[in-house]
């Protein structure tokens, strides 16, 4: 690979049928499906990593991203068009820049954010949002999550209404493990009325709770990586990718809308019908 430099890739994947982003043995991932791009690319052999090969974050099974971040060194020609030749239909390359050979994806990165679209239809905005103001700061969020590190943040966020959804989107230099689902956990409890704004404050606080005292995470598939920021990086569009990503993910959504009419077509019906 004479001609190689790095270059960085923003990636869209629908997560639901993937066990997470890294590589794990015996389940697919999507970092499986984007190496076996390559090596039908012949960009690596075997089962290789491609030099500098890392991503921005891991996001879990079930978990889809809009700004997944990966970057590797490879050959010029290796435009997001090209790498979507290879990969499956559901994971899509849509935008890519040179960056130096001492870039990193994990490491260089200074924000991600997450989005969790919460099905809450009567629960009132206001409530998600002392919730969510009583969250952001920089606080140890050792009972958000099973690390035993890394978990002193600076959180910020914001909730608004999308329909019968609250839209929770949360942002930080990075999040431990199950970080953003277990405090929609909590952001939906206070929501509801299950729990108020004093379950954050013990929460937050020295003493770890576990068990029934726990939190537990909040289902993956409505969960999405949303952005992830580098400075003084610009990321270029590849046209004709970034329409064929529109294009199918536009049909998938417009196929789960389908899905979702029939299945309320049954549930609405079947107490009427005899």
């Amino acid at each position: 690979m004479t001609d190689a430099s790095r270059r960085a890739f923003r990636i869209a994947y629908d997560g639901r049928p993937y066990h997470g982003f890294q590589r794990q043995p015996d389940v697919t991932t999507v970092s499986d499906a984007i190496l076996a791009a390559f090596r039908g690319l012949d960009v690596l052999e075997d089962d290789d990593i491609p030099p500098g090969y890392a991503a921005a974050g891991r996001t879990d099974a079930g978990v889809s991203a809009l700004a997944q971040t990966i970057a590797l060194e490879c050959p010029a020609w290796l435009s997001p068009a090209a790498l979507n030749s290879e990969l499956p239909v559901d994971v899509r390359a849509w935008a890519s820049t040179d960056v130096s050979r001492d870039f990193h994806a994990t490491h260089d990165a200074t924000a991600r954010e997450y989005t969790y679209h919460l099905h809450a239809p009567d629960a009132p905005l206001s409530r998600a949002r002392d919730a969510v103001e009583a969250l952001s700061g920089e606080h140890d969020f050792h009972n958000f999550t099973p690390d035993d590190s890394g978990t002193v943040r600076d959180l910020a966020g914001d909730v608004r209404r999308d329909g019968d959804f609250l839209a929770v989107t949360l942002r930080s230099d990075g999040f431990p493990r199950q970080f953003v689902r277990r405090a929609v956990t909590v952001i939906d409890a206070v929501t509801s009325g299950g729990a108020g704004l004093d379950r954050v404050e013990t929460l937050l606080g020295d003493e770890a709770l576990e068990g029934p005292q726990g939190i537990a995470p909040a289902p993956p598939e409505p969960l999405v990586l949303t952005r992830v920021e580098y400075p003084g990086l610009s990321f270029d569009r590849d046209e004709p990718a970034l329409s064929s990503t529109r294009e199918i993910f536009e049909t998938r959504a417009i196929d789960h809308r389908t899905n979702a009419r029939v299945a309320s077509t049954i549930a609405d019906g079947v107490d009427r019908e005899t």
